[in-house]
């Protein structure tokens, strides 16, 4: 039986020529379309209420431990849900999923608006509502992402993945700069409204979508033995294990986030230190969009084990020339490299991701990889943290690029089936 969701596809086209820019051929499939353009709504508005909690949180304060203690208050139930959200997308009709998650969301994004307009001015009620908000996205998260491959034909999945990303990491870069200027002009209250009514025109969306149940038809309540049962599956699979280990080299050796405040007051002489910490955090989301928007030169490839290999490796050479580089252009433009190279391995381990893990485990699979991607740059704050002050900044940075390179060359080698791993054709 096919994965497909079939209802009001269109017609077959014939195969396109290699493509230069973004392979747009998932979006002929209408199904698709509405989930992604679903996407395009909430990335921008997600990353306004991003912007409004610290902010908020900050003018109430004045204290930064608050804004970390606030973003430390959604980890563990953005993990706990993520994974227990696999598991229930894995089990019941994942449109139904999306629409009682994203409802949640926008009801939360409501009430961060009525607190904020109406001056409570409480820490605690900030906090819960954080904790809340991040535990519907963990659930939300498996289920969007889940049901991709069976939107699309598995041969479009890296294609699919490539548009995905691309919107996530735009609004990543335009969200924040449209906080910027709403903040001043119309009040901080009204991120959070925008963020709740672009929600509501991604419900619309998502309403839209066909069912999209369990293959075999059965739709029941997932269990602790559910969670339990994906990790079992994750542990003997190698392909799957090494697709996500891949990531957290990347991440946790090679992320080195937590030194950019320190390399912007000391390592660039004769800059404007705020203007240099702008450029070295938007570095790697400008190159994962532009690297998104070229991504027609390789999400065609068919190596996909092959293709992490090499994305994760040239992360981690950008990685290395950063932390070498003495002008924050070169800085920029080694982070730029290393946002393109993000990208490719988001598209090619993603497509492993839907490919090779079965409809029955394919949520939970993608609640374990939202761990790991929220977990993983965390682990990397600390781990550079603690290393910048013993060996050094730049030891910290370069000698984290070269980690990377050499834990993920090594982890391939190991397990040549990876390196060997081929794409589905159709």
């Amino acid at each position: 039986m096919s994965e497909a969701v079939t209802t009001e596809k269109e017609p077959a086209q014939a195969p396109p020529r290699r493509r230069f820019f973004m392979d747009t051929r998932p979006l002929r499939h209408r199904p698709y379309r509405r989930l992604w353009s679903s996407t395009i709504v909430t990335a921008v508005g997600s990353q306004l209420t991003a912007v409004a909690v610290p902010k908020q949180i900050y003018d109430m304060t004045g204290s930064s431990a608050w804004v970390g203690i606030a973003s430390a208050a959604g980890l563990i139930p953005l993990i706990v849900f993520a994974l227990w959200g696999g598991a229930i997308a894995d089990t019941v009709d994942r449109r139904k999923m999306l629409l009682c998650t994203n409802s949640g969301i926008a009801l939360l994004c409501t009430l961060f608006w009525v607190q904020s307009a109406f001056g409570l001015g409480s820490i605690p009620l900030l906090l819960v509502l954080v904790a809340v908000q991040q535990a519907l996205f963990g659930m939300n998260m498996p289920a969007r992402t889940a049901s991709v491959a069976r939107l699309v034909p598995a041969a479009e999945l890296p294609a699919a993945g490539a548009l995905n990303s691309t919107v996530m990491q735009g609004g990543q870069i335009f969200g924040p700069m449209l906080a910027a200027a709403l903040i001043p002009a119309l009040g901080l209250p009204l991120l959070y409204l925008l963020d709740a009514l672009a929600l509501c025109a991604a419900l619309w969306a998502v309403w839209r979508l066909p069912s999209i149940p369990p293959l075999n038809g059965t739709a029941r309540r997932a269990g602790l033995r559910d969670v339990i049962n994906g990790f079992r599956y994750l542990a003997t699979h190698r392909l799957l294990l090494i697709s996500m280990a891949a990531d957290v080299i990347a991440m946790v050796f090679g992320m080195p986030r937590a030194l950019f405040p320190e390399l912007a007051h000391t390592a660039y002489p004769g800059v404007n230190e705020n203007f240099a910490l702008g450029l070295l955090y938007a570095a790697v989301p400008i190159g994962a969009l532009l690297g998104g928007l070229l991504s027609g030169t390789f999400s065609h490839l068919r190596r996909h084990g092959l293709m992490v290999t090499i994305a994760v490796c040239g992360w981690g050479a950008a990685i290395i020339g950063f932390g070498l580089s003495g002008s924050i252009w070169v800085a920029v433009f080694f982070l730029g490299l290393a946002g393109v190279a993000d990208m490719m391995s988001m598209v090619f381990r993603g497509a492993i991701l839907q490919a090779a893990a079965t409809d029955e485990m394919r949520g939970r699979m993608q609640g374990v990889q939202t761990v790991v991607v929220a977990g993983g740059p965390r682990l990397a704050d600390l781990l550079h943290g603690v290393a910048a002050p013993a060996a050094g900044v730049t030891l910290a940075v370069s000698g984290g690029g070269i980690l990377v390179m050499v834990a993920m060359a090594a982890m391939a080698l190991a397990v040549p089936a990876f390196l060997r791993y081929t794409g589905p054709q159709r």
